[in-house]
């Protein structure tokens, strides 16, 4: 096997898969280098992509040429959009998957890749030399050099399983752990920190009593995660709810001297937005019952996942809490819950491009930058991997900014405001949201996956076709209907007749009309696309929202007009507080846009950077 790479990426989860995928495509020599390669594409928590926000970031995976939304719809056993009772700009896909089935899928799709070698092995030691990649040397002593490192080795990094007592230096799911990676990087100069996050009980099937439990159903009529999906996902599956009840959460309480969360075994800092059932129960003792979800892992598989009883309790006392859960009193664990933890980095290390400071051809993504979240990871992995790549081309780096993506937002936020617990893309995080639909995903970003090579003649096909009939629906819309044409479906939903003619955008900008009005005026509109001319009432009716949004990120660009630049000098800035000194020394800021965002930099900083600029810099022309 050759030893001579352009580009290696460490790991090879959901953000390793993505940086692999795109250096491959864009004709890069590439090696992806993991552990195991059963653990490629592996789901070691729940066993479904998308989900709140999650799904606007596969959306937008795809829409850029990544594979995650396209495994994922091979994959599906259920579909469902969340969020429906709220606005549009909310609206999140999420897919139960078969996971033995993603795994296989996507190992598949990665040993068919032209440019793309697979290899199992241990990485012990990052090579650089004068600040720069050199490569890679593996646990038995073998040297691949690279000019590009990506960095995707999730939560594997001195990875240790804790349950109760029962402490174990593993990866997930029995995994092996990565054990001399990181002291590699603390060489090298790279700032580490501990995390932590968990995972429920799995049960056997046939154990579970689903009669007292209510079903989960999947949604009709629900678009794919990928452009290149043709014709429905399977959509059978049957997830089922139950809760938590005052005997559960006394269990708990009563052995919480037991819990490594609480007797300060865990040392790491777990996920605010998905805690354990302890957690919970500890912050919320005025709540008597919590959510549970029983879910396949698999279309014909027996184990059942347990979602919303992520703990780390010793077994006896995880074996007494499920028997309390209506439902579960009878069902037999097939796996116990656990607790990892694990080494990652510091995000002052990180440039927007995912690039890390000081050692040039190396980037970082996924869980290694502080993320959680198989969405997360992948939207790093592919910009991470297309910015690797664009580093070999010594071409200009690929920066999605907040206005364009949920991925901008994600890294952005990394970059500028740090985590100090496993961050969790959510809609709130977006201020502009509205524009950053999951329905549009594709009108936003395909045309630049196409600009930075990742989009296909395929893909860029149906986008074009998409594009035009897009258009078309909005032709159609202009079209004018009397009086008399709209009279029945008016008054079904008393609703005032137009005193002249109305268009079918003026139907549907009242709040009281949609769709179903518009197709009993005018039927024909029963054979235009669903989901198309769904996107387009949206959007018209959101249409003095999304005014204002446009006009708050032309602000905002004004100010990215404004160019800082990784050598600039702060100490310098008459005016400047030193605690915006040092925080904008840390992050370096590419513009005055980004430097407003960091945390510790207020706007009368901002302001002083502004007159500094006004003397002594220059407009980005």
């Amino acid at each position: 096997m050759r030893k001579d790479f352009e580009a290696i990426v460490i790991g090879g989860g959901h953000a390793g898969i993505e940086a692999a995928a795109a250096l491959a495509r864009k004709g890069h020599r590439t090696l992806i280098m993991t552990t195991s390669l059963n653990a490629i594409g592996f789901m070691p928590c729940n066993p479904n992509i998308g989900g709140t926000a999650k799904g606007h970031i596969v959306k937008e995976v795809d829409a850029l040429g990544g594979v995650m939304g396209y495994i994922a719809d091979k994959a599906t056993i259920q579909t469902r959009m969340l969020n429906l009772g709220n606005g549009a700009a909310v609206h999140s896909l999420r897919n139960q998957v078969d996971k033995d089935r993603y795994h296989a899928l996507m190992k598949a799709e990665l040993e068919k890749m032209k440019n793309l070698s697979v290899l199992e092995a241990e990485a012990v030691e990052l090579v650089t030399d004068e600040g720069r990649v050199k490569g890679i040397k593996t646990a038995i002593g073998d040297y691949y050099t690279a000019s590009a490192v990506v960095l995707c080795t999730g939560v594997y990094l001195k990875s240790r399983i804790i349950t109760g007592e029962y402490i174990k230096e593993s990866g997930p799911s029995g995994y092996a752990g990565a054990y001399k990676f990181s002291d590699s990087l603390l060489k090298a100069g790279l700032p580490l920190r501990r995390f932590k996050t968990g995972t429920p009980m799995r049960v056997r099937s046939d154990t579970v009593d689903y009669s007292v439990m209510t079903p989960q159903y999947g949604d009709e009529g629900i678009y794919p995660f990928s452009e290149l999906t043709d014709g429905k996902v399977r959509n059978d599956a049957v997830c089922f709810l139950t809760y938590t009840n005052e005997k559960t959460h006394e269990i708990i309480l009563q052995n919480l001297d037991r819990s490594p969360l609480f007797n300060g075994e865990i040392k790491g800092t777990g996920p605010r937005y998905c805690p354990s059932i302890e957690d919970k129960i500890v912050k919320f003792r005025d709540k008597d019952r919590h959510q549970i979800f029983i879910e396949p892992e698999a279309a014909d598989g027996g184990e059942m996942y347990v979602q919303g009883l992520s703990t780390s309790l010793p077994f006896d006392v995880q074996e007494k809490m499920i028997a309390t859960v209506p439902g579960l009193e009878k069902a037999e664990i097939m796996r116990y819950g656990y607790a990892i933890e694990y080494d990652c980095l510091k995000t002052e290390v990180l440039l927007p491009t995912l690039a890390i400071k000081g050692i040039k051809g190396l980037f970082a993504a996924g869980q290694i930058n502080g993320s959680s979240g198989y969405e997360e990871a992948a939207g790093q992995g592919l910009v991470a991997g297309v910015n690797a790549a664009l580093f070999l081309e010594n071409a200009e780096p690929f920066v999605l900014r907040r206005d364009e993506a949920y991925i901008g937002v994600l890294i952005d936020d990394l970059v500028n405001k740090g985590t100090e617990e496993p961050y969790r893309m959510m809609t709130s995080r977006a201020e502009y949201r509205l524009l950053l639909r999951q329905d549009n995903a594709d009108f936003r970003l395909t045309e630049k996956g196409r600009k930075i090579g990742l989009v296909d003649d395929i893909r860029y096909e149906k986008f074009l076709a998409k594009k035009a009939e897009k258009e078309r629906i909005f032709e159609l819309l202009k079209k004018r209907y009397s009086p008399e044409n709209c009279r029945r479906a008016f008054e079904k939903r008393n609703e005032p007749l137009p005193k002249s003619g109305i268009s079918g955008e003026e139907i549907l900008r009242r709040s009281t009309l949609d769709i179903a009005t518009l197709t009993e005026v005018d039927p024909s509109f029963k054979e235009v696309d669903p989901f198309l001319l769904a996107q387009a009432e949206t959007e018209i009716k959101y249409a003095g929202y999304i005014k204002k949004q446009e006009q708050s990120i032309k602000e905002m660009r004004k100010m990215e007009s404004r160019i800082l630049g990784e050598n600039f000098d702060y100490s310098a800035v008459e005016g400047l507080r030193i605690e915006a000194r040092q925080k904008l020394s840390a992050v370096r800021p590419l513009d005055l846009a980004q430097a407003a965002r960091i945390s510790g930099v207020n706007p009368a900083d901002v302001v002083v950077l502004m007159v500094h600029l006004q003397k002594h810099g220059k407009k980005n022309d």
